[in-house]
């Protein structure tokens, strides 16, 4: 985006009514998040992204976009269920509810993006809690996926289920991300962040449970998988003590947790969280350490922590504050669930042909061809061979071919989608 259009766009950003969700400004909201989005991954690739940060700190918009991310996720809690059961609830709803459960995505991303710079953590404030509180409860999602728990996302369409738990587990990945940065914060957090993150959530034990259950990990037909890049990958046997970056951001934030002297200084290490976290002990191998070397001091805390008993926390805290934006959306909507769900059947999730269209036509404006190319992380390959392509189907340019008789062979199982793109 050139400098004065992410200008717009981020002054543009505004919160919205619950009982809004899915309307024609929500929409044009979502548009603009998904555009800044965009531009926050593609200038990051190129170590560019500090424009964005700036902009998004003078205008104060990162407690707006931490509003947005509470309101679809209380959407999908209380408001979507009550909208299923109601006998106006129709299949063309589709489209609409998937691009609000993308929203989300979309936003977890955008503050993933961001969130390495001090000032953009600083910027949240009192909405930091809110954001804790978030990854918190992604946090154990994944947990509990690990445990072979599926993550409840209630989504009749079957076609759309499918989509819907792996959006969910990638929106979780990037929560952990998200968390990460906020931990390399902690000397400049309020106390009630820290409190929160370490006593209120019990962050440190959540955390050994990622690194004992490892989600993004799994056996498949005695094969090794990965997940990394937005995708599951096989890993060789050569490579399969390498640490992923998942991997690398529990440990961080493990690191932040448990060897900064103020968290120290405030965490409980009684019975249960001093065995918890001697479990970690195992897991510190000499490959290990190679790869991220900060885990030698983590190794030697554990060892002192199994032979001595911590003091007890010191108890300065009197007044603890509590998430604002939760505790707010909650109030404001509590006991119209139905009355919500109901306007929103009728306004919103009910579109008639000629809004879909339309709305098709903005996206395809917005997720432009170039740009989806520009973000994706692989090269294109051939359709029929599968080597790597530099040529496309001129008419729908959406197939890509390695030579012209690859494109020749090919055209009659293309030729149907060909004529529909076009």
């Amino acid at each position: 985006l050139p400098p004065a259009e992410a200008e717009a766009l981020v002054r543009a950003l505004q919160g919205t009514e619950l009982r809004d969700t899915g309307g024609q400004g929500w929409l044009r909201q979502h548009e603009f998040v998904e555009k800044l989005n965009m531009h926050g991954i593609l200038s990051a690739s190129a170590g560019q992204e500090q424009l964005l940060t700036e902009l998004l700190v003078t205008y104060g918009k990162i407690p707006v976009l931490i509003g947005e991310l509470i309101s679809v996720e209380i959407w999908k809690h209380k408001v979507f269920p009550v909208l299923c059961r109601l006998k106006d609830f129709k299949p063309r709803s589709t489209f609409p509810i998937y691009v609000v459960l993308h929203h989300e995505a979309s936003i977890i991303n955008l503050l993933e993006t961001v969130f390495f710079y001090k000032e953009i953590c600083e910027s949240a404030e009192d909405s930091i809690l809110d954001l804790i509180d978030y990854c918190h409860r992604k946090l154990t999602l994944l947990v509990a996926r690990s445990a072979n728990e599926q993550a409840a996302v209630l989504v009749p369409p079957q076609e759309l289920q499918k989509q819907a738990e792996t959006m969910e587990f990638e929106i979780s990945l990037k929560a952990l991300s998200v968390l990460r940065f906020i931990t390399d914060q902690v000397e400049s957090l309020p106390l009630s962040a820290l409190t929160r993150m370490l006593n209120t959530h019990n962050l440190p034990c959540l955390l050994v449970e990622l690194v004992e259950h490892c989600p993004w990990s799994c056996w498949e037909a005695g094969k090794l998988k990965k997940f990394e890049n937005g995708m599951w990958h096989v890993v060789p046997p050569e490579d399969q003590v390498k640490m992923t970056k998942l991997d690398g951001q529990v440990w961080l934030a493990l690191l932040n947790l448990l060897l900064s002297p103020e968290c120290q200084r405030k965490y409980h290490f009684d019975g249960f969280n001093k065995s918890q976290l001697l479990k970690l002990r195992v897991f510190l191998t000499d490959v290990l350490i190679d790869q991220l070397p900060n885990l030698m001091e983590m190794q030697r805390f554990l060892s002192h922590l199994a032979v001595t008993e911590p003091a007890p926390p010191k108890k300065d805290l009197i007044l603890e504050q509590v998430p604002v934006i939760w505790d707010h959306i909650l109030k404001k909507n509590s006991g119209k669930w139905e009355a919500i769900a109901k306007h929103q059947v009728k306004h919103s999730f009910s579109p008639t042909e000629e809004e879909l269209k339309l709305q098709a036509r903005r996206w395809a404006q917005t997720y432009s061809l170039d740009m989806m190319e520009a973000l994706a992380p692989d090269k294109p390959r051939c359709r029929v061979c599968g080597v790597e392509a530099a040529k496309r189907c001129s008419r729908c340019r959406n197939e890509w071919y390695c030579t012209r008789a690859c494109q020749v062979q090919h055209w009659q199982k293309h030729k149907p989608a060909c004529n529909l793109m076009a």
